[in-house]
């Protein structure tokens, strides 16, 4: 065991964010943190890392943080470089600083040796470039080199001050610092957001074999499949630990919570059974006894309590376009797109109805296409049209992100001033900003949260073209499930630029992928990209994509077909269809009640006899000359208990025969 905490707890003033935590890191496990947008994930990173203390509370339990010696941690966030003027090679290399330092001190000390031989000296120089040596002392300027390669930094890049590189190339450089520190425990938060697929790709293959622990909050569910072995779910603000990747994490927790319920229901329906019977019988003199036993087996026991239903609240919007566009949509030919020299050179037709995915590497030009196709800078060559009655609902993540004391009522309604009150709450109700929440100041709402807000404002004015930049960042995975289903039902059309693969699979059914300069349209969509790539890896011999979770699919598919197969079955039985043998069955009710009120009659007369027998027992044990016998009275009682369980079974079957009676007649 690395770090544990024991029944955590953390409060900001009176808002309970986490109670009773119990959350381990053990030795090199690679854990993911999930659940929805504000539930406490970024706040148990915050905890692990030191950042924010532990409630104090008044109790009698163990409540405590442990770790294994002193590990050190390290922690991605929100990128905030101290000097943005410098560049991304003094950036990077301010890591080293204390490497270098103790490099320069093992020179002086070999200096020191060619006047100072003393054992004393040897001995100090020899501890110091032992230590030297096993940190990395000797290879870390080689591994610098290999990570800013990796990560996609050219040489020249190197001397360009870190203002000149966007968010996606800013994290990536946060990334090289925080690997190059190694620490025990790393904390990641939402690592895949602006870095693009084939750095997604390299990243899960280095922390798969990052020799240390990893704690990672995120998203990006083919990631989390791919690197994690235990997932920790946040929810009602406390965590559950499940073994296993992502995809496994909710199989169980399904599993676990269907169980949950039929006990739950099963323990309901026992009770519920043994109470009419004690309602029955607690008037009637000779089952008192027999009504009282119920009544205690109720009371003795261990109630199971419902389980709590999955979280799955989130933001709906039901909406057509108001208007239609003609079939064609959009025409762009030898489009140049750029700044001051060109990115990429684009061609594509667009028809009304289609969804087109772009994908690529950052810096490319994806958000910059969608940047002239609304007119916020002007191509460089080349031409776009939009077809009849287009009209643009756009959404940038940067866009999204802006600062205001308005509250959200107020933004809002700004926005829709016809609008009367109770239309704007219903609008934002419908996105989540329910009862105080549309009095927050729009600087105090979370990143999920001004995304939502965002696409409230586009959806209310009902566009029929939508051009969508990176819309799930921030976005927790009931929310981007929801989005998925929203943009598979939009009947308008949509482009839309994501590095979410599952999000760009369940949604595009064309491909733009961007690559060094070129792009390529993919007509079939992301299925037909992941062929492209699953040849390309299978002739390198990097088979790597064919994975345990990839089989799910298949699993699921003979489960379902399988499990209808029975359910068939199952309903060719209860309607009564031949029998064994192909002989017709057929029913008589009146022979069938019949039947029953016979098994009723000898019932009752057997549980007489018995009752008849308890009560000569119960007197027997009351007998003068039995009371000083300890061995008499103990049989008289062993025989009392064996004919009220006889009894009690008894009066169960004959309960189960009148109900059966019952339902009888009722339907007759």
């Amino acid at each position: 065991m690395l770090y544990q905490i024991c029944h955590g707890a953390v409060s900001f003033a009176d808002d309970v964010i986490l109670h009773d935590i119990n959350f381990e890191i053990r030795n090199t496990e690679k854990i993911a943190v999930v659940g929805r947008n504000g539930c406490g994930k970024t706040t148990l990173l915050k905890l692990i890392n030191g950042e924010v203390d532990l409630d104090k509370r008044d109790s009698d339990e163990d409540i405590f943080i442990a770790k294994a010696g002193n590990p050190q941690i390290g922690y991605l966030k929100q990128i905030a470089f101290e000097d943005p003027s410098i560049t991304l090679e003094q950036e990077i290399r301010k890591v080293f600083a204390p490497m270098e330092k103790r490099k320069k001190e093992l020179e002086a000390a070999a200096t020191a040796l060619e006047h100072d031989y003393s054992e004393e000296a040897v001995a100090r120089y020899t501890a110091m470039e032992e230590s030297f040596k096993e940190d990395g002392g000797y290879y870390f300027e080689k591994e610098y080199d290999v990570l800013i390669r990796k990560f996609g930094f050219s040489e020249e890049e190197r001397k360009k001050p870190l203002s000149d590189f966007s968010g996606g190339q800013q994290t990536k450089i946060a990334f090289i610092k925080l690997l190059l520190s190694k620490p025990d425990i790393l904390l990641l938060d939402e690592p895949t957001n602006h870095l693009d697929i084939t750095t997604i790709e390299w990243l899960e293959s280095y922390l798969k074999s990052y020799p240390k622990a990893v704690v990672v909050v995120s998203h990006d569910r083919m990631f989390l499949d791919h690197i994690v072995d235990v997932v920790y779910e946040i929810e009602y603000g406390t965590a559950t630990r499940y073994p296993g990747n992502y995809t496994n994490f909710m199989e169980r927790k399904k599993a676990n919570y269907e169980k949950l319920m039929k006990d739950y229901n099963a323990q309901q329906k026992e009770i519920a059974r043994l109470q009419r019977m004690v309602d029955r019988f607690k008037n009637k003199p000779t089952k008192v006894s027999m009504a009282h036993s119920k009544e205690k087996a109720i009371e003795r026991m261990v109630k199971i309590e419902a389980p709590d239903r999955f979280d799955t609240r989130t933001f709906h919007a039901n909406f057509e376009p108001r208007k239609e566009t003609g079939n064609d949509v959009l025409s762009v030919s030898h489009l140049e797109i750029g700044y001051d020299h060109p990115l990429s050179t684009v061609s594509f037709e667009l028809k009304k109805g289609e969804k087109l995915g772009i994908l690529g590497g950052n810096g490319l030009g994806k958000s910059t296409l969608l940047k002239t196709l609304v007119n916020l800078i002007s191509p460089l060559s080349g031409e776009f049209r939009f077809g009849t009655n287009v009209q643009i609902g756009y959404f940038d993540q940067q866009m999204a992100m802006y600062s205001s004391d308005k509250t959200v009522l107020d933004d809002y309604w700004d926005e829709f001033p016809n609008l009367t009150e109770t239309e704007v709450r219903n609008a934002l109700g419908a996105f989540l900003f329910s009862g105080d929440d549309v009095f927050k100041q729009i600087d105090m709402l979370s990143g999920g949260e001004k995304v939502r807000l965002a696409l409230c404002k586009i959806l209310k004015r009902r566009p029929n073209v939508l051009i969508l930049d990176e819309p799930t960042n921030h976005m927790d995975i009931v929310g981007k499930e929801t989005l998925e289903s929203m943009l598979k039902s939009f009947t308008g059309t949509l482009i839309f630029v994501s590095h979410d693969r599952y999000f760009v699979k369940k949604v595009a059914d064309r491909l733009l992928v961007f690559e060094d300069g070129t792009t390529h349209l993919y007509q079939f969509g992301y299925e037909e990209y992941q062929e492209k790539l699953d040849r390309e890896a299978a002739e390198s011999g990097d088979d790597y994509r064919k994975t345990p979770a990839a089989l799910g699919g298949l699993i699921s598919f003979a489960s379902d077909h399988g499990g209808t197969a029975d359910a068939q079955a199952v309903s060719l039985a209860g309607k009564g269809a031949n029998a064994p043998g192909g002989k017709k069955s057929y029913y008589n009710p009146g022979k069938e009640r019949s039947r029953l009120e016979k098994k009723i009659k000898k019932a009752e007369d057997e549980l007489a006899v018995k009752e008849e027998k308890l009560e000569e027992l119960k007197a027997e044990l009351l007998r003068p000359e039995y009371q000083s016998s300890y061995s008499k009275l103990t049989e008289i009682q062993a025989e009392i208990d064996a004919m009220e369980e006889e009894i009690m079974a008894d009066m169960e079957a004959w309960e189960e025969l009148s109900q059966q009676l019952e339902e009888l007649v009722a339907g007759v």
